[in-house]
């Protein structure tokens, strides 16, 4: 078998890692470093590094994001071959698909899937010598760990899941994780896969069946991620709310995890994403609205407020569900952060189930809203519903629905006016950019940002990258507040303060 070369034998191999997709793959493709440099590559830009390897790690959830995979191989292909590297696919298109995306792009020399990477380094050494590993034909993941969760923690360590194999000391291991950043805000995985049957959703087939990671491993990468640089983290999974369903303290594992995690020395702020509405009990409702050092933020997979399109989605509750959900929130937090998702012209909708969905959007005041137009995914159920509706009728409905989306988000952002908020700031003053950054109520992305101008407080230009700052809104421009500093607050100081602020 091939190997790759010891980077003893003469200079190290240079690899460069490309990211698409979600702020899990973000964790994979930081796993996938420390996996290389602990094996003796050097990681590098590229374009301009002069990578002997560009590994693209793709994303295979819904159409666009195929073709925007896809996209990145072409071009990586167009950097790769002027210089003789290699350009290798792997992530979740490529674990997705294998065999039949290798045939469909000859661009990439290999296909590798999520079992490749315990001997990720190997693999690209037999790519740099010729040797490429055949592309793996898919299986769907869900098959590969017992059913009963109880079963699983001790059946995953045979089975590759990504995210599931940071340790702290890398130069001796050759696995981890290894930042390609030096931002202050850091992804931080709970679990892998997900046992929810939606109708629309293959990630379970290529992700897996829900595994969470235990507490200490999570509390251990928190406190490496804060001696890395990192003051605030996101825990991401495919479903946060389930976290702990396989582990001896059962779901109530991510309230007693919460509490640990916030105390954790050098991390100012913990964001939890990816909740599930039918999943949110009042213990943990409670806990990420009232726990110091836990933002009060609620990333909510809604996707529809019509009883009739989520039962047929294979989901759970209704408008009068959701609504009295975004109320108890707020009753908690009032200033809580509250964001979704929401899918249209999915199979069968009708005007009625579309108004719903319109009047629950009304009612519950989001931050933040993403609209997707319903599309058809390889292997679903979905796929195989009746009445689809036509293309542009789900267009027409996307453009409708993204701009009530647009009017409430704005005026949710108006509301904001007057009121305190905590910045963790991300972007300096410079000539090409304003200082800017983000309140706890403001997810990573696409939740919108804080914009600082000139006021009585500290001088914007004076305001550094990771920097905690009491600030007043004095006016909003769409979904971004403007805000004026007050004081740059001592670290430490954090979410106290923001509990504080918000009531």
């Amino acid at each position: 078998m091939a190997v790759s070369t010891p980077a003893t034998h003469g200079a190290p191999r240079r690899a460069a890692l490309l990211t698409l997709g979600c702020a899990r793959n973000e964790v994979d493709s930081e796993e996938m470093a420390g996996r290389l440099s602990g094996s003796g590559w050097e990681l590098v830009d590229a374009e301009s590094g002069s990578p002997d390897v560009i590994l693209v790690n793709t994303c295979g959830f819904v159409e666009q994001a195929k073709k925007d995979s896809i996209d990145t191989v072409l071009a990586a292909s167009d950097v790769a071959r002027p210089a003789g590297a290699k350009v290798v696919a792997v992530g979740c298109l490529a674990e997705r698909y294998g065999a039949e995306l290798a045939k469909d792009l000859p661009e990439a020399d290999a296909v590798l899937g999520f079992d490749d990477y315990p001997e990720l380094a190997a693999r690209l050494g037999d790519v740099l010598g010729g040797h490429a590993p055949a592309p793996h034909d898919p299986v769907d993941r869900r098959t590969l760990l017992p059913i009963s969760p109880v079963q699983r923690p001790a059946a995953s360590a045979d089975v590759s899941v990504p995210g599931h194999d940071w340790v702290p000391d890398l130069g001796a291991v050759g696995t981890g994780r290894r930042r390609l950043d030096d931002g202050p805000v850091a992804s931080l995985k709970l679990a892998s896969g997900c046992d929810r049957r939606c109708t629309f959703c293959a990630i379970p087939s290529f992700r897996g069946s829900f595994v969470s990671r235990a507490p200490a491993d999570v509390l251990g990468e928190a406190a490496w991620l804060a001696s890395q640089g990192a003051s605030e983290l996101v825990l991401v999974s495919e479903n946060s709310t389930s976290y702990g369903k396989d582990l001896p303290g059962g779901t109530r594992a991510l309230v007693d995890l919460l509490p640990r995690l916030g105390t954790t020395e050098g991390v100012e702020r913990v964001r939890v994403s990816y909740l599930q509405p039918a999943e949110m009990r009042p213990d943990l409702l409670a806990a990420i609205a009232g726990t110091p050092g836990i933002a009060p933020y609620f990333d909510l997979s809604f996707q529809h407020a019509s009883a009739t399109v989520l039962r047929r989605m294979r989901r759970f509750g209704s408008r009068t569900d959701f609504l009295d959900l975004c109320a108890r929130i707020r009753e908690l937090a009032p200033e809580a952060g509250i964001r979704s998702n929401v899918i249209v012209g999915f199979p069968g909708e009708t005007e009625d189930e579309l108004a719903e969905l319109e009047a629950f959007l009304t009612g519950a005041r989001l931050d933040a809203i993403g609209v997707f137009g319903y599309s058809d995914e390889d292997g679903t159920e979905a796929e195989k519903l009746e009445g689809k509706l036509p293309a542009d009728v789900v267009a027409a409905r996307v453009s409708r629905i993204s701009s009530l989306a647009d009017e409430l988000m704005t005026q949710r952002a108006e509301e904001r006016v007057g009121t305190e908020v905590i910045v963790l700031v991300e972007t300096p003053s410079s000539d090409e950019d304003d200082c800017a950054g983000r309140a706890a109520h403001q997810g990573p992305d696409a939740d919108g940002e804080c914009v600082f101008v000139a006021g009585d407080g500290p001088d914007v230009e004076s305001l550094a990258i990771g920097d905690l700052v009491r600030a007043r809104v004095v006016d909003s421009e769409g979904v971004d507040l403007l805000v004026e500093a007050i004081e740059v607050l001592p670290r430490g100081a954090g979410e106290p303060v923001a509990a504080a602020v918000a009531g």
